[in-house]
């Protein structure tokens, strides 16, 4: 088991330290007493001293340097030896005491010492180790950057090359529906075979041209044009036409909107695009209807846009591949819309967060940088 893995030890409450050392230094001088000046124990106070001033603190420790002192006096005056000096056994308690105190006080600075350096390890090992988990999401989004730019030139290459002939299929299916319907003005055959043959043709060539026109997004994201953007008032206005929508998919909106935060520098149409990727995404993750829920925040020098619902939520594994390209858990995705998010919200100097429950919804999270 590590050390993290162990309990932390409780610390005895003060009052119980101090009775026991108390009892202790009490014994020490019936022994004392007992013994007389046959067996030395002077130097057994300090156990008491010691275990105090470590787990009780200097204050109780320099109590039970007086009280051993005392202890000590006590003892050596009703043994009745006579000293060639009446001050003698007094003298001898205040060098004792002067003693006590100067091992408690030297034990509680070394004991303050060790906690300061305590503590300093442990912020430093923090700051360590957010340093070294930053460096890491600095290096996956990198990998992840490169790996963007090179799907995105194939996946330009790819729709410039076939969206021409599919073009040209299109063209041509709406020309053979034409001569379907001529047809069938002079044929005994019912003309809705042919019909419906060319239209799911055509329902599979829009389908084509759809995810071909979501790559050349995705591959030709243009670099944004940054305006000053009041991000409360301009999401009230999309959300509006967008009524509609939520009406008809069965969910409620609730929005929170921070009054506090100051207008961002954006791209609005890129930060649309990106906010109705998140949306659309929530809607369909409630085919049964729920609740969708925008907020805006201002923490620090970041504006965040988060976007929550309660839908079908994600497991851990769809969690960690959430934005990678390609990557999708509906039947006719492409993959690339949290992929295009994550991208324009790298473009504006931002990163995206996102959290998910299996069963109850997720929440997606646009930090931008203000300035």
């Amino acid at each position: 088991m590590n050390d993290a893995a162990q309990p932390t030890q409780r610390a005895w409450p003060k009052s119980i330290v101090i009775a026991l050392a108390l009892a202790a230094v009490a014994g020490l001088g019936v022994v004392d007493f007992v013994t007389g000046r046959e067996v030395a124990i002077s130097a057994f106070y300090l156990i008491p001293i010691c275990w105090t001033s470590w787990t009780a603190g200097r204050k109780a420790g320099l109590f039970l340097a007086a009280a051993s002192a005392t202890a000590w006096l006590v003892a050596e005056v009703m043994e009745h030896y006579s000293y060639p000096y009446p001050a003698t056994p007094y003298w001898n308690a205040l060098m004792l005491l002067i003693l006590f105190v100067i091992v408690v006080w030297l034990l509680t600075a070394f004991h303050d010492a060790h906690l300061s350096l305590e503590e300093t390890v442990a912020q430093r090992t923090a700051a360590l180790r957010a340093e070294i988990a930053e460096r890491k999401r600095l290096e996956i989004a990198k990998i992840q950057g490169e790996r963007l730019a090179v799907v995105g030139t194939m996946a330009a290459e790819v729709a410039h090359e076939v969206r021409n002939p599919l073009g040209s299929i299109a063209l041509n299916l709406d020309l053979i529906q034409t001569e379907i319907a001529k047809l069938a003005e002079t044929s005994v055959h019912a003309p809705e075979e042919g019909r419906l043959l060319v239209n799911e043709m055509r329902g599979e060539v829009h389908r084509i041209q759809r995810v071909l026109e979501d790559y050349l997004q995705f591959a030709r994201l243009p670099k944004p044009k940054r305006r000053p953007v009041d991000l409360n008032e301009w999401l009230d206005q999309r959300l509006v036409f967008m009524q509609s929508e939520f009406a008809q998919a069965g969910v409620k909106l609730s929005t929170s909107f921070d009054p506090a935060l100051k207008t961002l520098n954006a791209d609005a149409e890129q930060l649309w695009q990106a906010a109705l990727n998140l949306i659309r995404n929530s809607l369909e993750a409630m085919p049964s209807g729920g609740e969708l829920i925008l907020t805006t925040r201002q923490e620090g020098g970041e504006a965040h846009l988060r976007v929550s619902d309660t839908g079908k939520g994600m497991t851990a594994e769809q969690l960690r591949q959430v934005f990678f390209p390609f990557f999708t858990t509906k039947p006719d995705g492409t993959g690339l819309g949290l992929a295009l998010v994550q991208q324009i919200v790298t473009e504006h100097g931002g990163h995206v967060e996102c959290e998910s429950v299996l069963g109850k919804g997720s929440t997606f999270t646009l930090c931008l940088p203000l300035t």
